[in-house]
């Protein structure tokens, strides 16, 4: 798992993050939630080790990830951010591929395997059709599924996503938490991702972790977090949860959010 212990960020003299303690478990499926400007990103950022804390200290597995070199701690924890880097010039396959450097670097032997896991990674994502486009050429739901694919193609037991779904239409972003969810529930992948889509998050979450104002509003299971008075609360915004309309197997005891504003 992860813990956060003492960990502050102040940037032009505010501070933007501050957590005494937590800890997030790295065999759930969790989304961070918050209104804009919560810390969200800035946590996913020093959980993906893209960044180091003004103070405090972030340990994956009791081991600090500042002891982690960049190879190693990518071999551990393959991250999304919230805007994608530039691919100019990259073929959705080529890109994907890079999801093998940290196994393989820039001059090691390139194995069967490796086509084998880049090829499975496009098919999850359903970028197969795609594989031979310029990246700069695909929409935008289509790219952001294609580095979703690079990720998985990194083959890291943890993955973290910075509002992975946003550049998504409806279909595609339960496509995509549907994935994540399988690949945490049948391969065992900590997940961890932020959405501004509470239902999403009622339907997909086994566990949550709540920023206000750069603190830790609540943290824990999800079953036990998904609270009316702590939602609306959260976002300042009456929200009424009720029982989802259509009990098929997938939506089995979830809820459904409703903002009465």
């Amino acid at each position: 798992m992860f813990k956060v212990s003492g960990v502050k960020m102040v940037r032009s003299q505010r501070t933007i993050l501050e957590i005494d303690e937590l800890t997030i478990p790295t065999d759930q499926l969790t989304v961070v939630l918050g209104h804009n400007g919560s810390g969200k990103s800035t946590l996913m950022s020093l959980l993906s080790g893209q960044q180091a804390p003004d103070s405090g200290k972030i340990e994956l597995d009791t081991k600090d990830i500042s002891h982690y070199g960049a190879k190693d701690l990518a071999k551990q924890v393959a991250f999304l951010p919230q805007k994608l880097p530039a691919s100019a010039g990259l073929t959705v396959r080529e890109l994907v591929r890079l999801g093998r450097f940290p196994w393989r670097g820039a001059l090691g032997r390139w194995r069967k395997e490796d086509a084998s896991i880049i090829d499975a990674a496009m098919e999850k994502t359903g970028v197969s059709s795609f594989a031979d486009t310029l990246v700069d050429e695909l929409s935008g739901g289509e790219r952001q599924r294609a580095w979703v694919a690079m990720l998985l193609a990194q083959e890291s037991p943890v993955l973290i996503l910075d509002e992975p779904t946003s550049a998504l239409d409806i279909q595609h972003q339960y496509q995509l938490m549907a994935l994540l969810a399988e690949l945490n529930q049948q391969q065992g992948c900590g997940i961890i991702v932020i959405l501004h889509d509470l239902n999403l998050s009622l339907r997909y979450a086994t566990h949550i972790v709540a920023l206000k104002q750069g603190k830790v509003a609540f943290s824990g299971p999800a079953d036990q977090q998904m609270d009316e008075q702590k939602l609306s609360d959260l976002y300042q915004t009456p929200i009424k949860l009720i029982s989802h309309p259509q009990p098929l197997e997938a939506a089995q005891d979830k809820k459904v959010a409703i903002v009465c504003a």
